[in-house]
């Protein structure tokens, strides 16, 4: 007789990463939460439903009703804006984004699932002196979880090409769960960046001398195929060890902070499909047409590298289940 699945819910589920490394460890989704509209949007391709509430409203509901009754752990990838460098690390400052990780307490000491599952940009353990922190320590040791964390790279963690470091946190009601979960071990790195790019990229996204002031900045500093380049205001920065610079939601934002890179047809900016590889995305993994790429990049940016996400849920599960 199979064994049941145990089941999870996705909160801030961007475009679903967190989601694929949970299924692909065994993992059955209950319920998804997200209210960035075209995240939804592209949620809702790949997975059919998602719940786009506001999450203070879905936990104000009497009875929390669209939140299952019953799950095995809670999944949440909280924005991380407000605990960034880019974001200016705001922290629990951030109205909104930054009090997010309270909502997700409420929901704990209100459903008591077996688990919880959080990831968040590195600097959060590091941020207002380790304050916040210490705080998010304290919020899960009251809502009843005793909690693990660890700063892994997917470079080295989930064996794709991108210097990616993020902190995760795993708390377990059960102090002898905890005992028995451990964060994956290092492994090698054997995908490179040669195997993320496409053959045949968009004329779109190539730079020509119809970018005038920035085209000959390019044209003298991207030099070498076997580097990944990121344009800097002022300055271009050359990546050395051949591996991709941390994705990040502000390739949205226009501009040039999409990585760049030459091939044999010239100098052009990664594809979105290249940067959802990067993040262990598969080939099977859909985007609407209808988006601009701004979105896609924004999206994928926000999201989570899926095979480091893989290999702690099934960690996490062999301790649930032993």
């Amino acid at each position: 007789m199979a064994k049941k699945k145990l089941k999870a819910i996705d909160l801030f589920a961007g475009i679903g990463g967190v989601r694929i490394g949970f299924e692909a460890a065994g993992f059955e989704i209950a319920y998804s939460n997200d209210f960035d509209k075209k995240a939804a949007e592209t949620y809702r391709l790949n997975f059919n439903s998602i719940d786009e509430s506001n999450l203070f409203d879905a936990i104000k509901e009497r009875g929390m009703k669209r939140i299952p009754k019953r799950f095995d752990i809670l999944l949440g990838g909280f924005p991380c804006q407000p605990f960034s460098v880019a974001g200016h690390k705001r922290g629990f400052a951030d109205k909104g984004r930054g009090n997010l990780l309270f909502a997700v307490i409420e929901i704990l000491k209100a459903r008591k699932p077996k688990a919880v599952f959080l990831e968040n940009v590195k600097h959060l353990k590091n941020h207002d002196d380790e304050r916040t922190f210490k705080r998010i320590q304290n919020e899960l040791k009251g809502a009843g979880y005793y909690m693990k964390a660890e700063v892994l790279n997917s470079m080295t963690h989930g064996n794709v090409p991108q210097m990616r470091e993020r902190i995760y946190m795993v708390g377990f009601r059960s102090p002898r769960t905890l005992m028995k979960f451990r964060f994956p071990e290092k492994m090698p790195l054997t995908r490179t960046m040669a195997g993320v790019l496409e053959k045949n990229a968009g004329e779109d996204y190539y730079y020509t001398d119809k970018y005038e002031i920035l085209y000959p900045k390019l044209k003298n500093a991207v030099r070498r195929r076997d580097r990944v380049y990121q344009y800097r205001r002022v300055y271009m920065r050359e990546n050395k060890n051949g591996v991709c610079p941390t994705l990040t939601a502000s390739m949205g934002m226009g501009g040039h902070n999409v990585p760049i890179i030459r091939d044999a047809r010239g100098i052009r900016k990664l594809t979105p499909r290249e940067c959802a590889r990067l993040q262990g995305f598969p080939e099977s993994f859909f985007f609407p047409k209808t988006q601009a790429d701004a979105h896609l990049y924004k999206q994928i940016g926000n999201s989570v590298t899926v095979p480091v996400i893989a290999r702690i849920a099934e960690n996490v599960r062999i301790a649930i289940e032993s």
